[in-house]
């Protein structure tokens, strides 16, 4: 059976420190090969140099075959770049913008398509946000908002839910308000690990990190941890 997995990071990993590479050496571990090929977009950052190079620093420790995938110079063949691929990182950054330019080149279509043939799909903030139907960004300076997102899983994402204050009481305020039923947090130096669609792991490489749905119930807000979690 094929094996499809997504590894959404709320925060942390190699664009702010390298450290020991937790997050990292977990999802390269996925792909299960001595030297998994892996892709970086950082398009949200804005093709951003320094994160490219600590993206080259970070997996060339872990015996990858590393690339990365610009849109503000020359373009690569888009389809046959992803999609040769064992695994595709993308960067956080303006997730809005970021949607923008993928869709003018159709890069959401090529990433279905490659999350079908079995390829890692992982990222943090904005990478981590952008696989499901809808995400919580700041992509606007003077506020948080729901915005839409690629669709490959279901339901709402918000990243850094611990590590900015102004997260969780929107994401209470938008359940009372019935904008949204439920939402997926990840916190910072966690990640949500999807296998299949359906199989949902927490994945904590900080201290004491979850991930952690919030729905309302009885007239109050819930916050139910997942059960499945890993420390690494």
């Amino acid at each position: 059976m094929l094996e499809k997995n997504i590894v959404a990071i709320g925060g942390g990993g190699f664009g702010r420190s390298l450290g020991e590479l937790k997050i990292e050496k977990y999802i390269t571990s996925l792909a299960k090969k001595d030297r998994p090929k892996i892709c970086f977009i950082p398009t949200a950052s804005g093709d951003n140099d320094s994160y490219k190079l600590n993206f080259y620093r970070a997996f060339s420790q872990l015996n990858c075959i590393t690339s990365h995938l610009d849109f503000f110079s020359r373009t690569e063949n888009l389809e046959e770049k992803i999609l040769s691929q064992d695994i595709i990182y993308v960067g956080g950054g303006n997730t809005k913008s970021m949607l923008g330019v993928w869709k003018e080149w159709n890069v959401h279509k090529i990433l279905k398509i490659g999350y079908e043939k079995g390829i890692i799909m992982s990222g943090v903030s904005a990478g981590a946000i952008c696989w499901f139907e809808k995400g919580i960004t700041d992509s606007f300076s003077d506020k948080l908002d729901i915005i839409d997102c690629l669709g490959i899983l279901n339901g709402i994402a918000c990243p850094h839910f611990d590590e900015e204050e102004e997260r969780e009481p929107f994401v209470n305020e938008a359940i009372n308000n019935q904008i949204i039923d439920s939402c997926i947090c990840i916190e910072g130096n966690c990640a949500l690990h999807i296998e299949n669609d359906l199989n949902y792991k927490s994945i904590n490489f900080g201290e004491k990190k979850n991930c952690l749905k919030l729905f309302k119930s009885n007239n109050k807000i819930i916050k139910q941890y997942f059960e499945n979690s890993e420390n690494i």
